[in-house]
């Protein structure tokens, strides 16, 4: 129970913590004077925490069995003399080429059959038995090895997991037909869910089983949707296993990783991982770009937060973090954008520009030949403006709004105009807009306690899935759903029923088919062409763009909103009361020019809680009672209205009534 107490204490000691830091690669050239210096630059800039590790598991073991560590305990005993810590990461890819070399068949082989050399990072099968037993041998060494140092802060798990090719080899389709035979049983049941009267595609056993590769857009839907859940798995599979060393060897340290599993190379479910609750710190690298005025680059790297955290309530670590050529002041920007997301971390990628290799022109916050650059200042300036404030941080979201991710979706949608990820995007970026909390959140797995729930572009529909909003509108809930979704069952194939799928009458709809914009243009009666379409709702003429668009037919639903610029007018908004909840349907992708109007009354009318007044191009959160943090984004200054007395706790200022924000600057108000 002691223990346990004291465990509780000191994480509760590092949560309360603001870290920034950088990425270290001392295995470059493990020179002991040069690893002094830098870590006396490190302290003198303020930094409290350093990544090591990644990408360089032959540094650790060059050769099979034949480890070497000595250089690096140097380095873990310096950095704790410093005070600094250490995320330490468990680089199990890329594999070392001796290991390809033992076994080939840990290679990339394309999906034209041919083999690929390992020259690029993340170039190994990982589901390979025989690589996956080294991976773990790896990280069974390592974690024993650092697992009590006192210099450690976390162990990370693997890097950038969603990178790197998928393997078409003879052991990958072998692994697959395993992975087949334990979910169907059966051929039949196989056949049937894939469709396999189609074509005349039949299966008559396992071994006739090939791995499917698209020739075309809307090529082997439902294969393609299996072999990409048998990757995630596998993905998935190694995450836990090594997960499950580090809470053996080392159960007091915290675990994390750079979590970009929605790369395009083989993006896999990560809520798997998110849900466990066994990643303490979700992680992922921030890299909005290197413009201060453009700040798309910004949201979307927020959005990256947001599909990485799902539902988790413990901080953030941004691992990795821009460097490079950021324009002064956009690294700071970004860093305190961050906070508002639940960011705790702020991890320069990287320390020093790179002498070779692939990343050699990528700047870090020491040029070539070890001088400083005015990067490494804007980082010292984060860091000793963070100690000012870190007691109020990090910041703890309280959203009464869900915003539905779907893995299989994701793969689905890859057959239309919108995927599944962009509409998901789209309603994040209303709440960003209004300062509003939002969460992410995968609804099978989700307890759904939310006032309002977007399903936006969610294709497939599994059962576990619709009747999970059925009970949620059932009970109260508000849910709204856009164009794309409940098209296809769990298997990939189009439901025969009525759609939206599963939930046709929650909906009180029959979303008949679907019309090409364009081309109904040609009909026009608004002589509009294009993409182009007006609406009418609730009296109000909304101008958007879709390249399509559902034909609805109302089964008891109430017509909100009708497109109003073709041939004749067409429901496109549908609203229905459903138990005690309500279900509203739009037949187009989600986006600001329908989706503001209607989340706008929604809002009032649910009760949900606004987020801080501010001028627009302002971000702000109420952090607590007392305190609101305020960023800046436009390029001008602006007047923040606020009554009674105050005071700026960056800048030691007090203000009555308002206050003005420079532009692109930071201010922690705090309310007398």
């Amino acid at each position: 129970m002691i223990v346990s107490t004291l465990l509780l204490a000191v994480l509760s000691l590092k949560a309360q913590t603001l870290y920034v830091g950088a990425n270290y690669h001392p295995h470059d050239d493990k020179d002991q004077e040069k690893i002094k210096k830098d870590i006396m630059l490190m302290k003198a800039g303020g930094l409290s925490v350093v990544r090591m590790g990644h990408l360089a598991w032959d540094s650790y073991e060059p050769s099979e069995g034949k480890f070497d560590f000595k250089w690096f305990d140097f380095v873990m005993d310096m950095m704790n003399i410093a005070g600094i810590k250490v995320i330490l990461d468990i680089a199990i890819r890329p594999a070392p080429i001796w290991l390809h070399h033992k076994y080939p068949s840990i290679n990339i082989v394309d999906a034209n059959g041919d083999m690929h050399y390992p020259n690029h990072r993340y170039m190994e099968d990982i589901g390979d038995p025989m690589y996956q037993k080294y991976a773990l041998r790896y990280a069974d060494t390592l974690t024993k090895r650092y697992g009590n140092h006192p210099a450690l802060l976390a162990f990370g798990i693997d890097n950038e997991s969603g990178d790197g090719p998928i393997s078409y080899s003879e052991t990958v389709r072998q692994r697959f037909i395993t992975w087949l035979k334990n979910k169907y049983l059966t051929l039949d049941s196989l056949n049937k869910a894939w469709a396999m009267q189609r074509w005349s595609r039949r299966l008559n056993q396992f071994e006739e089983i090939g791995l499917p590769v698209a020739t075309h857009n809307t090529d082997v839907p439902e294969r393609m949707l299996d072999f990409r859940r048998f990757v995630s798995d596998e993905v998935n599979q190694l995450l836990f296993k090594v997960i499950a060393v580090v809470n053996t060897n080392a159960p007091n340290a915290l675990t994390n990783t750079n979590a970009w599993y929605y790369s395009s190379l083989k993006y896999f479910d990560y809520s798997q991982i998110a849900y466990s609750g066994k990643m303490a710190r979700e992680g992922a690298g921030f890299y909005p770009g290197n413009s201060l005025t453009t700040n798309w680059g910004v949201m979307n790297a927020l959005f990256g937060i947001s599909r990485i955290q799902f539902e988790s309530t413990n901080p953030f670590w941004c691992s990795e973090f821009t460097t490079m050529t950021a324009v002064p002041n956009s690294i700071r920007k970004s860093a305190y954008a961050t906070l508002m997301y639940g960011n705790q971390m702020v991890c320069g990628w990287t320390w020093q520009s790179m002498w070779a290799g692939e990343e050699q022109y990528l700047e870090g916050m020491l040029d070539w030949d070890g001088i400083p650059n005015r990067k490494y200042e804007e980082y010292k300036k984060i860091a000793t403006e963070f100690k000012k404030i870190e007691k109020f941080f990090p910041y703890k979201a309280s959203p009464e709004v869900g915003l539905a991710f779907s893995f299989p979706s994701q793969i689905a949608s890859s057959y239309f105009p919108e995927a599944q990820d962009q509409q998901l995007q789209a309603c994040w970026n209303l709440f960003y807009y209004r300062n509003m909390d939002s969460r992410v959140v995968e609804i099978s797995k989700s307890p759904l306690n939310y006032k309002l729930l977007f399903v936006p572009g969610v294709t497939v529909m599994d059962e576990t899935t619709a009747n999970k909003i059925r009970d949620f509108v059932k009970n109260g809930g508000t849910v709204v759903m856009t164009r794309n979704s409940a098209v296809v069952d769990e298997s990939g194939k189009v439901f025969a029923s009525t759609r939206p799928g599963r939930l046709n009458d929650v909906f009180g709809i029959r979303v008949a088919s679907y019309e090409e914009t364009e081309q109904m243009n040609e009909i026009s009666r608004a002589g509009l062409k294009g993409k182009k379409i007006e609406l009418n709702y609730k009296g109000k003429t909304i101008g958007t763009e879709s390249t399509r668009y559902d034909v609805i037919e109302s089964k008891g639903a109430e017509v909100l909103g009708s497109i109003t610029s073709l041939d004749k007018d067409y429901p496109i908004i549908t609203s229905n009361k459903y138990g005690k909840g309500r279900a509203i349907y739009i037949g187009l992708p989600a986006g600001g020019d329908v989706l503001n109007p209607l989340l706008d009354g929604l809002i009032d009318e649910l009760g949900i809680k606004k987020g801080p007044r501010a001028p627009e191009g302002v971000m702000a959160r109420q952090i607590d009672a007392k305190h609101i943090l305020y960023l800046n984004t436009n390029r001008n200054a602006v007047e923040i209205q606020l009554k009674g007395t105050f005071k700026g706790i960056l800048t030691g200022k007090k203000f009555v009534d308002s206050f003005t924000l420079p532009s692109e600057e930071p201010e922690l108000i705090e309310i007398d």
